[in-house]
């Protein structure tokens, strides 16, 4: 199992936010660069990066902190999501040494836009589903869907999608743990890889 350590960006805080509010955030420090690195002092393979601000506005706001990041620590494989839109957002961030690039909102609204950045940037694609009650939210969360993850996921199958990041939004930073059971459907019905994510704590 490969644990992947999450730094959510925030008004330059690092933050857990409990079940996506944004009035509702809890920082952790005002350095990226700072808290990669005691990820990776202790053990961390690969980084999980969210543009809070950026997936608000749809478009990128903290990004200077994800390339500092990807600067300092070239060898790490990272992964960022959060006011992903234009195919060139994606190439800038692929270009500074992010390894992924996170697909929410738009896999939703276009997902035919995932099979072209897939062709543009084979290897590089991961979705982001954000699911409340099982449907599929949008926008920061903000918007809730008609669409069920698994059944959008299906629609990723043949794209060349690297993974699907899923986070069910109920149990987000509420350190409760995972939503098991809807993650394994999720990996079942959808036939990708699947990254859990969201309310992971330490067991025990």
């Amino acid at each position: 199992m490969l644990v992947i350590p999450a730094i959510d960006l925030k008004d330059g805080q690092c933050v857990r936010l409990k079940q996506g509010r944004m009035d509702d955030a809890t920082s952790y420090g005002d350095d990226p660069v700072a808290m990669a690195a005691r990820w990776v002092e202790a053990g961390a393979r690969r980084l999980h990066l969210v543009d809070l601000n950026g997936a608000f506005e749809g478009k990128p706001v903290k990004g200077e902190a994800v390339t500092a990041i990807a600067r300092a620590y070239p060898n790490l494989p990272i992964q960022i999501g959060g006011g992903i839109r234009p195919a060139e957002t994606i190439e800038h961030y692929l270009s500074a040494g992010v390894s992924y690039v996170i697909i929410g909102p738009k896999a939703v609204k276009e997902p035919e836009f995932v099979g072209e950045m897939c062709r543009a940037f084979p290897g590089h694609i991961i979705v982001g589903l954000d699911a409340k009650d099982g449907y599929v939210a949008t926008d920061g969360w903000a918007e809730v869907s008609t669409v069920k993850a698994p059944e959008l996921a299906k629609r990723f199958a043949n794209d060349g999608v690297s993974s699907i990041v899923y986070t069910d939004i109920a149990r987000d930073g509420m350190m409760q743990g995972v939503n098991v059971e809807a993650t394994a459907a999720l990996a079942r019905e959808g036939g990708l890889p699947v990254i859990a994510s969201g309310g992971v704590t330490q067991s025990g």
